[in-house]
């Protein structure tokens, strides 16, 4: 059952911007803004001025930007917190907002003077306080009573019972400990010292929205499920804590049906804040009618959600860290598989140099290439493929690719016909996104003949003897993209001197911190300055320009190069 809490604004009246201001000490109070420029502090010179012996005297200041209005803390000693983040430089406020200075509270408001949120008279009890920074609550709680007080003094008793409540929880945490053991220690502690009817915790999805994880009820109790959108942006985003002392008097709740058809007198609410965004929350509510939950109760559980924060961001570390070490594992096992598919070394073959390698951006590559001897050597197949995506959904598509085209490579087809057999298989056997392409082509020794085929494949990159510059482009379209398709087949001709590289997109795509692609045109001049040297020089000099032109940015897609040069 989702509960109905009246928490949204409603404005009364002439609409204007002001400030509820909720002191450590006194009354609260409502400020209207007179000007664009506002200090806050505990000096009288400010324009609010609050009394809270722990404020700066200059403590913050509010102003009119040109975005809207903002706050900014002016290097006070205990911080300006909004919706309990800490504020490190001007900040935007709006309608909603919470700020917290020391232990006074300042909300943001829409509306005239004489009204309040959601028509909440502002004679409602400043002993009951129904949202405080979770952050100045638990500041709160962690100091102790001054050493003035008597050794048996409440004060004094109630800080050693919350001591070693926390002591407990601790020693209990120090082992290993799974999610559920966890949830289940705190709400032990939770009946234990607090008492409630009923007690829920709520965990944030990935999605915003939150889940019951955990929920206990007490012997008696007939409470329903304590599940509230308003508490879960209030308590759960916000950071802020909640309590509410007796829902039959509270204004608050004078619309709130199914909680006092439930018998629901007193509610607390803490959230589950940890480093950098909210977890979760616990609720509280009881129905007893002696019960009621004072700020002592609050300090007490916004204590106990700090620890729990705590350990779930703990379990959380440790869950990632397992799970990366099974990744990490993983990535071995299919880098070992990927490996054993590339060669060893190329064949050699009279007359030419040849020299591959792959270079993965993520350890495990969806770029494949392999050089193979057919027709008694008469001829040789250069295969240099790229699959769509990286890692090892790659790198498994790059091993399927490789197995189905070994046979039609083995039988003697020529490469338009390979890429024929291959596409429609790799078209059923992966999903919509997933495809490759692929530069095939097979040379004739003797003669320098160069059959090719590109499915939707960067351009090789033929540098001539003669200086001249020619590129082999696509003559189909990727494989698997499609379920049926034709390929074109491309000739050409090997002569003394002339060099082809042959790579993938990972060099030309490659960009500087800019974000400029290093482009063919710079390949090929590179190419064409090196075309001399060894094929493993010039695949080095190709690497190293790359290398220039990143200017340290990383690499995002994996790069394979083979280079074939005619030295006969």
């Amino acid at each position: 059952m989702t509960c109905a809490y009246p928490f949204n604004d409603v404005i009364m009246g002439p609409v204007m911007f002001r400030f509820q201001v909720t002191p450590a000490e006194g009354e609260p109070f409502d400020y209207e803004i007179d000007g664009d420029v506002l200090f806050v502090g505990r000096s009288t010179n400010c324009d609010i001025t609050i009394a809270d012996r722990f404020l700066s005297r200059r403590h913050a200041r509010l102003f009119e930007s040109d975005t809207g209005w903002q706050i900014e803390d002016l290097g006070s000693r205990n911080g300006t917190f909004i919706n309990g983040r800490r504020v490190e430089q001007p900040t935007d406020i709006q309608a909603g907002d919470v700020i917290a200075i020391s232990a006074s509270m300042i909300k943001v408001q829409l509306g005239p003077a004489a009204s309040s949120p959601s028509g909440i008279a502002t004679d409602v009890p400043s002993t009951d306080r129904f949202l405080r920074s979770a952050v100045e609550v638990l500041r709160q709680s962690g100091t102790p009573p001054p050493p003035t007080d008597a050794p048996d003094s409440p004060a004094l008793r109630r800080y050693a019972a919350r001591l070693a409540v926390l002591n407990n929880i601790h020693q209990a945490t120090a082992r290993s400990i799974s999610l559920d053991e966890l949830l289940g220690l705190i709400l032990d502690h939770i009946f234990a010292q607090l008492q409630p009817e009923r007690a829920e915790v709520f965990m944030r999805c990935n999605d915003g929205s939150y889940t019951c994880v955990a929920n206990r009820s007490g012997p008696r109790s007939n409470l329903r499920s304590l599940y509230s959108e308003s508490l879960f942006s209030e308590v759960g985003d916000k950071a802020m804590a909640a309590l509410v002392t007796d829902t039959r008097s509270d204004h608050r709740f004078a619309e709130a049906e199914s909680l006092l058809s439930a018998g629901v007198r007193s509610l607390m609410a803490a959230p589950l804040y940890g480093p950098d965004r909210a977890l979760g929350l616990i609720v509280l509510a009881s129905n007893a009618s002696l019960r009621q939950y004072s700020e002592e109760d609050l300090e007490l559980l916004v204590t106990l959600a700090s620890v729990t924060a705590l350990r779930l961001h703990n379990l959380a570390l440790t869950r990632e860290a397992v799970e990366r070490q099974r990744l990490e594992r993983d990535l071995t096992i299919a880098r070992g598989i990927q490996v054993a598919l590339l060669p060893e070394r190329l064949p050699e073959i009279g007359g030419y140099l040849l020299y591959g390698a792959t270079r993965p951006s993520r350890g495990v590559s969806g770029d494949y290439y392999q050089v193979v001897e057919r027709a008694g050597g008469d001829e040789f197949v250069l295969a240099l493929a790229d699959v769509s995506g990286k890692g090892i959904s790659a790198a498994m598509i790059t091993g399927y690719l490789e197995a189905v085209a070994s046979v039609p490579i083995e039988d003697g087809l020529p490469p338009h016909d390979i890429f024929g057999r291959i596409s429609p298989k790799l078209y059923r056997r992966t999903l919509p996104n997933q495809f490759a392409t692929m530069f095939l082509g097979v040379l004739k020794p003797s003669t320098g003949g160069f059959r090719f085929a590109s499915a939707g494949h960067s351009p090789a990159c033929l540098v001539r003897s003669s200086g001249v510059i020619e590129w082999l482009n696509s003559t189909g379209m990727p494989l698997g993209l499609v379920p049926d398709t034709g390929y074109e087949l491309g000739e050409e001709s090997l002569g003394s001197g002339d060099t082809l590289v042959v790579y993938s997109d990972g060099y030309t795509e490659a960009e500087n911190p800019a974000g400029e692609e290093f482009g063919q045109d710079r390949l090929a001049e590179v190419c064409l300055e090196h075309q001399h040297f060894e094929p493993d020089d010039l695949a080095e000099a190709v690497d190293r320009a790359l290398e220039n032109f990143a200017a340290g940015r990383p690499f995002s897609d994996d790069r394979t190069i083979v280079v074939v040069r005619r030295s006969e």
